[in-house]
């Protein structure tokens, strides 16, 4: 018999050779119907794989996504199958479960391409294998009968991927009369793929070195049910309205110009009202939390992000140094703040009554993406963060990181992002190589950031590995109104920059000691945040964010001046409005000033301007009658207070 240890705690006995499957039936005949994979003691496994000694099992459905994960990756063998068959001669290569389906690389050869309209017959194909109800099944086999395999099919690109495995650790996948170099994690069997659909097809680098081959990479995504293919698809159809780079031109907010530069927005006067209005209100938020705001320059020496240790990490794919007419002087454009912040602490030796200080900063930084990983404004090479940085005593730690979660909630709420998951991001304990600091720091970050989460009540992950190099962080995880997961907001501990910089305060004991750093930015970056902050409304921002907030819609030329008058009032009470004057219908001019999103619709005819009132129409459509242009003022600000005080810390 072996124990078998469950999430919840509990200890099932099982026979020695029992299979995931196996355990979840004897808990429910339901849960054993929608398992599809497992991990056992760590490591992803089938559901059918053999348990041959104690450990801790993870049972995984549709639902999770290591379930996902592992429908999409069998998904892949089926499209490989299907490439197989409907084109003699292919040669696969890899074939990986994506955040959202899988792809598969191949190489059809010279004489043989691929395209959308080839897409019908490869879906049958899946079909058709898929409703064989074929086991995936894994096998060990020696390197010499891997590559002997691959080299009769002449298959080079397994060939090479195989001379790079050790001897014994090597695994194929069966099923059907289909067999692949696979390291495992696969549903049951193949009849659980219902639905499946090809997106598109575009070539790829082996191995993404451009002096390399190029082959055809087919991406798809398969579903449990047919019904989750129909409503995944109308999703995507409404991604598409909402595309933040589409309504960013429909709303006017930001372009972009190849003669200044691929990944650098430029910002047009509605976008820059946006960016200071967000601005604002978090530097009021700011305000009142105990921040002071701070300027630095977007450049600095390079021996500043040497000693940091960015140069180091970040260098190479960096812009490169700027050099100047004086011999061996260079520059870079600034990849982060956080340097500047601690020669700005450095300026003054401050005493432990002096922390915690708090240093924030709207500041433009620059990293150099890849052409292509640049995407409108989620990736591009020049952004503002609303970074701060707060300098505190390792007493202050616990009190100074839950209040900077406060604000993080404050921003989300108060922006309608309310469905979100905490992740504390650790350090890989396999690969310390990849971070700087000593263990005994890094275990005391993370313990620090841990602790927070649990006093706050987050719901929290733990993602071993994702931590920055200087320091453990808590992100934000924000699911948008389509349901997509997005990283919004990170606080960072770090105790790594106070000794690189050698920050110092003196102690009551009138010694010199290290702060410990926070770094915090809740927008993360405005360029990302503004993007999808529009996809997630849809262009409809909260009220007290949009660009105009009414727009007074004139009956005719003779009305002109009423208009004008209520303009006027609007602007007194400190409400964005503008007028419509045009000698359009009534009925063009109300659709188009829903097309732009805004908020409410002020008609003004002869009947408002004798008696000195406005009919007031909400976007979508509401009629809200008649009112003054005080009640409706008040109308807007109870609106707006009432959102922000719903979140207010």
């Amino acid at each position: 018999m072996i124990k078998v240890t469950l999430p919840d705690g509990s200890v099932k006995e099982m026979e020695n050779g029992s299979t995931p499957m196996d355990v979840a039936q004897g808990i429910s005949s339901g849960l054993a119907r929608n398992v599809i994979s497992a991990r056992y003691n760590g490591n992803t496994i089938e559901a059918t794989t053999p348990l041959t000694e104690d450990g801790s099992l993870v049972l995984f459905t549709w639902n999770d996504d290591e379930g996902k994960q592992a429908f999409w990756h069998s998904s892949a063998h089926i499209l490989a199958q299907a490439l197989e068959e409907l084109y003699p001669g292919v040669k696969l290569t890899i074939g990986p479960a994506i955040d959202r389906g899988f792809y598969y690389d191949v190489d059809l050869g010279d004489e043989k391409s691929l395209s959308e309209n080839d897409f019908g017959k490869i879906e049958d194909k899946m079909l058709e294998i898929a409703r064989g109800k074929h086991d995936f099944k894994m096998r060990s086999i020696s390197k010499a009968e891997a590559l002997d395999f691959y080299k009769v099919k002449n298959n080079e690109y397994k060939v090479e991927l195989i001379e790079n495995l050790e001897d014994g650790t090597i695994t194929f996948c069966d099923h059907d009369t289909f067999t692949d170099l696979c390291r495992g994690g696969h549903i049951p069997n193949t009849s659980i793929v219902k639905a499946v659909k090809l997106m598109s097809v575009a070539g790829a680098y082996w191995r993404g070195d451009e002096k390399n081959p190029q082959l055809t990479r087919v991406y798809g995504i398969s579903f449990p049910k047919q019904k989750d293919l129909k409503e995944y698809l109308e999703l995507l159809e409404e991604a598409k309205k909402r595309d933040h780079r589409k309504l960013g031109k429909e709303l006017e907010l930001f372009t972009f110009s190849q003669k200044v530069g691929q990944g650098l927005p430029l910002w047009l006067p509605k976008g820059a009202a946006l960016r200071e209005r967000l601005e604002n209100f978090l530097k009021a938020a700011q305000k009142k939390a105990g921040y002071e705001m701070v300027v630095s320059p977007h450049i600095g020496q390079k021996e500043l992000y040497v000693t940091s240790g960015h140069y180091a990490k970040y260098g190479e794919d960096s812009f490169q140094p700027i050099k100047t007419p004086n011999e061996g002087e260079e520059f870079m454009l600034k990849p982060m703040n956080c340097p500047h912040h601690c020669e700005i602490y450095n300026s003054t030796q401050w005493s432990y009554r002096d922390l915690p200080k708090r240093f924030a900063e709207f500041g433009t930084v620059y990293r150099y993406e890849q052409s292509g990983e640049l995407h409108g404004l989620t990736r591009v090479r020049g952004f503002t963060q609303d970074d701060a940085h707060i300098f505190c005593t390792p007493d202050q730690l616990d009190d100074e990181f839950m209040k900077v979660i406060d604000l993080v909630l404050y921003v989300f709420g108060s922006l309608g992002f309310e469905n979100f998951t905490a992740q504390v991001s650790l350090r890989d304990p396999e690969n310390k190589e990849k971070y700087i600091g000593s263990d005994e720091n890094w275990e005391k970050a993370e313990n620090a950031i841990i602790n927070a989460a649990k006093v706050k009540g987050l719901n929290y992950v733990i993602e071993t590995g994702e931590a920055a190099f200087y320091g453990p962080k808590l992100d934000f995880m924000v699911k948008d109104a389509l349901g997509r997961s997005w990283q919004l907001g990170t606080i960072q501990v770090d105790y790594n920059l106070p000794e690189r910089f050698e920050l110092t305060y003196k102690g009551s004991d009138n010694e010199e000691h290290r702060p410990v750093m926070i770094h915090r930015a809740p927008f993360g970056s405005m360029e990302r945040f503004v993007a999808i902050l529009l996809e997630h409304t849809g262009g409809n921002f909260p009220l007290w964010l949009m660009p105009e907030q009414a727009i007074i819609l004139t009956l005719s030329e003779k009305y002109e001046n009423y208009a004008q008058n209520v303009l006027n009032l609007l602007e007194n009470h400190e409400i964005r409005a503008l007028v419509d004057y045009r000698g359009e219908t009534m009925g063009k001019k109300i659709r188009e000033a829903e097309m732009q999103k805004l908020p409410y619709m002020l008609i003004v005819g002869e009947k408002e301007a004798s008696e000195g009132m406005i009919s007031v129409r909400r976007h979508g459509g509401a009629d809200l009658g008649t009112m003054t242009v005080d009640e409706f003022a008040g109308l807007i600000k109870n609106q707006i207070a009432q959102t922000l005080k719903k979140f207010e810390v």
